[in-house]
């Protein structure tokens, strides 16, 4: 009787602790941000000039800490999560799946803010959740607790959940993103782990909405030039980043890409001073997330120059080549708000806040591909359901463009190649480690044993004896 079974109530309580576990993992990694945030902004108005070394050492010293002790936690984390929940290779999923994935990526994306990096800590909250929910994947003594695939999908939607405080979002990420390529199963376990985390969530920072609340809105049909113009700016936008982003992972043109491949370390340290330069350069509106920006932008306090999002787009760029763990998640929203303003100006209007979500919303389906988890997950920041149908629209019309520039979406594309790389190197690894078993042992044999006789001297076994000879191949 299943409401009787010991084991399987223990198994649920056991999954429901690790899915309050995610869920306190992403708050500690909010926090965590945002400290690191106010900390460089506070060294930098001590002295303006500390970004041009902290940003260079920072970026150096994650690169290095990133190849020698924490391999797997380049980037941004959600194609580590996708690719993990695509291959059936358990020695592949512990490379991008792991308890020193989950502390490596915490602490580097730290130091990343810390450094001014435009990194965003969504897409590590997604690595972080998936890792944590899959140690709970393979046998255990009362059973299965979930596939594995599963769990890994249930992670990720749960630490988007508790990244931005956004159930439905996560549910929908979980569905739309990591579920791509496979039939997401309606079971109750992502559901699960993103309704535990989420009140770990509401448990700790309470209930509160990721850009405040928004309630501007857009009417019929004075909005329709707004959505077309935020949707087709967007899309477009969208998938140029998406072309230049999957072009730089695999690899750099000329010198700058040997550079890259022979100095790894001084790349990123010069990573780091084009950051720290562009950050100054714009009064360091470019640095951190683009979550201040963005959010004093939407309540109408401060303004976006025209300027900002591509800005905002060259440095997270420059992030994401020099290897350094993080997101590029929460910096598409903030050079979403930079196109929503432009749009603004380009219709005359000073300030409107309906338009800046539309940008929002319109850059994110556009470098994702994700239309529904877009609308959902920028509908549920700004608490403003009025702007539900403009915010699908958008949504809408942003990933048809977008898809017409790049094809392939940018997380399938980045851990299509991340899996096709590391199953390469799997079976080298195989071969040398067979090679290395089998070639001392021969060689030994060789040396050691005594000659071996002919066939004919060699007496039939017992078994051989009983066994039927083999029928005669027939004659040609």
């Amino acid at each position: 009787m299943p409401w009787l079974s010991f084991g399987r109530w223990q198994n649920r309580i056991l999954f429901v602790g690790i899915a309050l576990l995610a869920g306190l993992a992403a708050i500690v990694f909010a926090i965590g941000a945002d400290l690191a945030i106010e900390v460089h902004a506070e060294l930098v108005h001590l002295a303006w000039w500390s970004s041009l070394l902290i940003a260079p050492a920072g970026f150096a010293l994650i690169s290095w800490l990133t190849r020698r002790f924490f391999p797997g936690c380049e980037g941004s984390g959600i194609p580590q999560a996708i690719a993990a929940s695509l291959t059936e290779d358990s020695a592949i999923r512990k490379r991008l799946l792991s308890v020193r994935i989950i502390f490596g990526k915490i602490i580097l994306t730290l130091v990343g803010l810390l450094s001014g990096a435009s990194i965003g800590r969504e897409g590590p909250s997604v690595q972080v959740g998936a890792s944590i929910l899959n140690l709970l994947s393979g046998k255990r003594k009362n059973g299965r607790i979930a596939p594995t695939k599963d769990l890994i999908v249930a992670g990720g939607g749960a630490g988007v959940a508790s990244a931005f405080n956004t159930p439905l979002g996560g549910i929908m990420f979980a569905i739309e993103e990591l579920s791509r390529y496979r039939a997401f199963r309606a079971n109750s376990t992502t559901l699960v782990a993103v309704i535990f985390a989420g009140l770990m969530s509401l448990a700790t920072l309470g209930n509160y909405t990721y850009f405040g609340r928004t309630p501007a809105a857009v009417g019929w049909p004075d909005g329709l030039w707004p959505v077309l113009l935020c949707g087709i700016l967007g899309g477009l936008a969208g998938g140029i980043s998406t072309r230049l982003l999957i072009a730089s992972s695999r690899g750099l043109p000329g010198r700058v890409g040997w550079f890259k491949r022979e100095r790894p370390v001084a790349f990123a340290a010069a990573c780091g001073l084009a950051t720290a330069i562009i950050g100054l350069s714009t009064g360091g509106m470019t640095w951190g997330t683009g979550y201040a920006e963005s959010k004093a932008a939407l309540e109408g306090t401060a303004g976006l120059p025209i300027y900002f999002m591509f800005a905002k787009a060259a440095v997270i760029w420059i992030a994401f080549i020099s290897g350094i763990p993080g997101g590029i998640f929460a910096p598409a929203l903030a050079i979403g708000a930079g196109l929503g303003a432009n749009v603004a100006l380009m219709l005359g209007i000073d300030h409107n806040p309906a338009i800046l979500v539309l940008g929002t919303v319109a850059f994110l389906a556009g470098i994702t591909q994700s239309p529904i988890t877009s609308f959902v997950i920028v509908m549920e920041m700004t608490a403003n359901h009025q702007m539900l149908l403009p915010l699908m629209s958008a949504a809408v019309i942003a990933q048809g463009f977008s898809r017409s520039v790049a094809p392939v979406p940018l997380y399938d594309a980045l851990a299509i190649d991340m899996l096709k790389r590391l199953t390469h190197e799997e079976k080298e690894r195989k071969a040398a480690t067979s090679d290395s078993d089998v070639e001392p042992e021969s060689v030994a044999a060789a040396e050691h044993d005594p000659p071996h006789p002919a066939a004919d001297d060699v007496p039939p076994s017992t078994d051989d004896a009983n066994t039927p000879p083999a029928s005669p191949k027939p004659t040609s």
